[in-house]
């Protein structure tokens, strides 16, 4: 080894053997994550779409329509888990939600286009921008409330 070189540990990429109980807790973690999840962005798309709807405003909506996808994507991943072989339910779980957000990005696309020629019009939106607020505390604290970042080396 030279210079800079750090040699990796022995066992840095050994899975770490979970007990009963440390399983049982995390799983208890990951279902009420991602029921806080589910249930916020079920509350956040029904705002957001219906801000976006009063005011015309596709960015709105198009938020909203992020939070539909999140939630189900959200429960794709729950429900991959229920599964025998989760792993083999990972890629088309994966194409599906990335077809949603392309769609979502094309919606986008077409109402930008629409705004910036004057096409539509749009009004500004309170209650928008207040759920946008909300959302850069919460999702950024449900993202650290998982207390540890790989479980498998508890």
């Amino acid at each position: 080894m030279t210079g800079g070189e750090r040699k990796p540990a022995a066992d840095s990429h050994a899975a770490v053997a979970l007990t009963a109980e440390r399983r049982a807790i995390l799983h208890r973690r990951v279902r009420f994550i991602v029921a806080f999840t589910i249930s916020y962005n079920v509350i956040e798309a029904v705002v957001a779409i219906g801000a976006g709807a009063a005011a015309g405003s596709a960015a709105l909506i198009g938020f909203g329509l992020d939070s539909v996808i999140e939630v189900l994507s959200a429960v794709a991943v729950a429900w991959q888990f229920t599964r025998k072989d989760p792993q083999r339910w990972e890629k088309p779980a994966v194409r599906a939600i990335g077809v949603a957000f392309f769609l979502l990005a094309a919606y986008i696309t077409v109402e930008a286009v629409l705004t910036l020629t004057g096409v539509e019009d749009v009004d500004h939106s309170p209650i928008g921008i207040g759920i946008a607020a909300l959302s850069l505390i919460v999702m950024p604290a449900l993202r650290t409330s998982g207390g540890e970042r790989d479980s498998r080396r508890s």
